[in-house]
């Protein structure tokens, strides 16, 4: 029985991947590699914000900082996440029939921690979430379980009560690795993972409003 959910943010609460793959490349740009590598958003997306920065540096040669580098990037993308970036469908209602049926719910996710909190607070859903769980508690990011085991912790539940809500792959095998139990949804940034997610996940979401169906 499912007593309390870990959404993911970016991907799965907010439609805002499009931008982390365009502000890679932008920023290598800016750093001087005229073209950058097709897969370099596939390969920083399972790392946390510390060792993607790294990985930039070491891979392109870059003569700056790693704290160069983080500032550098959540300031590309601040103003975005402060003023564009959407809501995904059904996310309002989702959240309303969980309150309705006494289910609590937090978030992890792998973005700066000023960023998920400007966007969520501009959507109106910041105060709705028992936590917002970022690399600031876990620094060893969503390729360990040790977050979403705090976070199941957080709702008062055993990771096998726990459902973690993920667009990722490698998150879905983290959460699953651990006992929690996991749901992918749709995202088409994660469209070449879409087959081995539904194989993966215990549940396939095409939306949120899928959810219901499950609890």
């Amino acid at each position: 029985m499912i007593k309390g959910i870990i959404f993911d943010l970016d991907g799965t609460l907010i439609d805002s991947m499009k931008i982390w793959y365009d502000v890679d490349r932008n920023f290598l740009r800016e750093q001087g590699v005229t073209d950058p590598p097709a897969d370099v958003s596939e390969k920083v997306k399972k790392m946390t914000v510390d060792k993607s920065s790294q990985y930039f540096i070491d891979r392109f040669h870059l003569n700056v900082t790693k704290e160069y580098v983080i500032k550098r990037i959540e300031d590309m993308v601040r103003e975005e996440y402060e003023k564009n970036i959407p809501l995904k469908p059904c996310v309002n209602e989702t959240l309303d029939m969980l309150d309705e049926k006494g289910i609590p719910y937090g978030v992890a996710t792998a973005t700066y921690k000023a960023l998920a909190e400007a966007v969520m607070k501009r959507c109106g859903i910041w105060d709705r979430f028992s936590f917002v769980l970022t690399d600031v508690e876990y620094p060893r990011g969503k390729k360990y379980p040790d977050i979403f085991i705090g976070g199941a912790e957080r709702l008062g539940c055993s990771p096998a009560e726990t459902l973690v809500i993920e667009d990722s792959l490698h998150c879905i095998e983290t959460a699953k690795s651990a006992g929690l139990l996991t749901a992918g949804i749709y995202d088409e940034s994660a469209e070449p993972d879409r087959q081995r997610i539904m194989e993966t996940a215990d549940y396939y979401f095409q939306s949120l409003d899928e959810l219901s169906n499950i609890l």
